[in-house]
């Protein structure tokens, strides 16, 4: 059977194109401003250690209003931390101070006071020895002027050795987290290699596919480790986000993939899939094209960016990709439990159903788990330990991986296969009392 259409290959194919040519700035970040009047603009985050940097370079800059009187302190960059920059907002609300840049619960990094009127350009050093989570942000008081600029900036922390350090402060141990995680999936590859030589008499498509999910999760990995590692020491990716993107983005088609494959019995129940059931693949296989590309725009344009409709957009496809992939589950649910009363094979037929069932609460907790609580933990966690929703994360898709490949493993004697009158006869008295009970 052939899981992928011509279309959605080309959909493939254009997906990585798309990655291919779009630019990587990672933590060395570039911004463009044009005739902008905002008050307040966003530019990045980053957790400060004891010995913070932020080297910041300004250049092409324009502003709307010429006079040479125009006070130019009104306008420049700040530090603010998150839990400041509430309290700052509501001293602009209740009219305490007229600008942002006036308030005690910033770090001014530089204004455009000391700008000349035909200067264009100028660049700045700030260190900054208070660890904490900061925003970098651009503050323009004067409601008349409009601002364009090129902005570009790099943020980064000394170790003892003087060593710069590119990833922020909660985030610094990622290519390490990533690595080993990397390392333990290539052990499953291993394991499941192994397993699929001893047991080949046995062996489904299904399990190969299973094998190649595995993969592609390592090389994502390895790849993550290396980008994150890349970062760290220069600032910049230089390809490895790309390959990066690819391998996710490989990755999570398969995952998705294999939930449905799996909750349609194919490969195990049956050697196809029924048009509905390929529809879903047809809805879902597009949209994680969508999702993979709304999540490259927000990656690569820092926090503040990118569109708010691609955050919106990544949210409601992942959520429509997790719904999709639980109707084949559901029915094949249904079905079961209408073969069970019908075919005389009960017992055959509710030890389906009983994995079946056990495979549906498996993957809705770990759909909310990864979307809602690794969420929550990032929310909540202090800025320091960022890397234990990572990790979280990581180990929860591991457990779903375990559990997929221990449940549907090949085995002599497993669900799919004839088994003894006696267990029949227990099984028929099980749906018995079943029904009795859902009465």
């Amino acid at each position: 059977m052939a899981i992928f259409s011509r279309s959605s290959f080309l959909l493939l194919l254009t997906h990585i194109l798309v990655l291919l040519i779009s630019p990587c700035s990672a933590e060395i970040r570039s911004s463009e401003i044009r005739s902008d009047d905002r008050a307040i603009i966003p530019l990045d985050e980053f957790g400060f250690t004891h010995a913070g940097r932020l080297e910041l370079n300004v250049s092409q800059i324009v502003l709307s209003n010429n006079n040479p009187d125009l006070d130019r302190s009104k306008l420049g960059f700040f530090l603010c931390t998150r839990d400041g920059w509430a309290h700052v907002y509501q001293q602009l609300e209740d009219g305490e101070i007229p600008c942002a840049l006036q308030s005690d619960l910033v770090k001014s990094v530089s204004t455009f006071s000391k700008l000349q009127p035909n200067q264009g350009n100028f660049s700045v050093v700030f260190s900054e020895n208070d660890a904490d989570q900061y925003t970098l942000v651009f503050a323009n008081c004067l409601s008349s002027t409009k601002v364009s600029m090129d902005v570009d900036f790099a943020m980064y922390n000394l170790d003892k050795s003087g060593t710069r350090d590119y990833l922020s402060a909660g985030r610094t141990v990622l290519p390490r987290v990533y690595f080993l995680f990397s390392v333990v999936y290539f052990a499953l590859a291993c394991l499941w290699v192994y397993i699929l030589y001893k047991k080949r008499l046995t062996v489904f498509r299904i399990h190969f596919f299973m094998l190649a999910v595995v993969v592609l999760k390592t090389l994502n990995l390895l790849c993550e480790a290396e980008d994150k590692s890349y970062i760290k020491r220069t600032g910049t990716a230089h390809g490895w986000d790309v390959l990066f993107y690819i391998f996710s983005f490989l990755k999570g088609i398969t995952l998705f993939t294999l939930i449905v494959l799996i909750g349609t019995g194919w490969s195990f129940l049956k050697p196809y899939l029924q048009d509905k059931e390929k529809k879903v693949l047809m809805i879902v296989i597009p949209l994680q094209v969508v999702a993979n590309i709304a999540q490259v725009v927000i990656d690569e344009t820092g926090p503040y960016g990118y569109d708010f409709i691609w955050k919106q957009v990544f949210l409601l496809v992942d959520v429509v990709c997790c719904c999709a992939v639980l109707f084949p589950i559901v029915w094949s649910i249904k079905n079961l439990r209408e073969a069970a009363r019908t075919d005389g094979k009960a017992a055959m037929n509710l030890m389906k159903l009983t994995l079946f069932r056990q495979y549906y609460i498996v993957v809705i907790c770990y759909i909310y788990f990864t979307r809602v609580v690794v969420y929550a933990l990032e929310t909540i966690t202090s800025y320091k330990f960022l890397w234990t929703s990572v990790v979280a994360g990581e180990l929860a898709t591991l457990a779903f991986y375990v559990f997929t490949g221990y449940k549907f493993k090949p085995e002599a004697h497993n669900p799919y296969f004839v088994i003894d009158d006696e267990e029949e006869e227990a099984a028929a008295e099980a749906l018995k009392l079943e029904d009795e009970f859902e009465l």
